[in-house]
């Protein structure tokens, strides 16, 4: 694994100075990982999400190689910016979704079929969005742990490698992120007015 990591890096490194075949030959290497990576996060969406694995790969690919300014570090580097990516175009689709559902350009369907289509992972996917920026204010560093972990897929070396943390630090800040999360994750909602 590490050759092929340090190859990864390597090509990474190539590309990211402009050569444009190390962009080919990096493809087929990292384009597997970028699927179980998409398809991780489309299991947690709800059934009959219109974004399919394939179109999150490409999509967040494309995203990822109009990247022109970034020094790719490493392997992990690129694996949480591509779930930076990821987590960015799921979040854009259960907003559309759920504008799409309170009456905004969707179509009319009838009360069987709209009885089938549950909001409930789009919903759970913002209140982590909203629960992440809430830690970002309070500690972006364990903001960044979660979004790396959680939605990257990266072990806590490789998030310790990223974030150029201890492991150490990195098992401590993840406990208490989780935490916090859970918290606010499971808080009773406030009565309105």
């Amino acid at each position: 694994m590490t050759n092929e990591s340090d190859h990864v890096t390597r090509l990474l490194k190539d590309w990211g100075e402009g050569n444009q075949q190390s962009l080919e030959e990096l493809l087929p290497l990292i384009y597997n990982e970028l699927r179980h990576l998409a398809h991780n996060f489309l299991y947690r969406e709800r059934p009959g999400h219109t974004l399919q694995t394939t179109a999150l790969v490409h999509e967040a690919y494309l995203k990822l190689i109009d990247q022109r300014d970034t020094h790719w570090q490493n392997r992990a580097h690129f694996f949480a910016i591509a779930a930076q990516a990821m987590r960015r175009i799921l979040i854009d689709s259960a907003r559309k979704h759920v504008a799409v559902k309170r009456g905004r350009g969707g179509e009319k369907v009838s009360l069987d079929v709209a009885a089938r289509i549950s909001a409930e992972p789009d919903s759970n996917l913002l209140a982590l969005d909203e629960a992440l920026t809430a830690l970002a204010t309070i500690d972006s560093a364990q903001s960044r742990i979660v979004e790396l972990r959680y939605f990257g897929g990266l072990t806590i070396e490789e998030t310790a490698e990223v974030m150029k943390l201890s492991s150490a630090t990195v098992k401590r800040e993840w406990v208490m992120a989780r935490a916090f999360l859970y918290e606010i994750l499971n808080a009773d909602p406030q009565p309105e007015g």
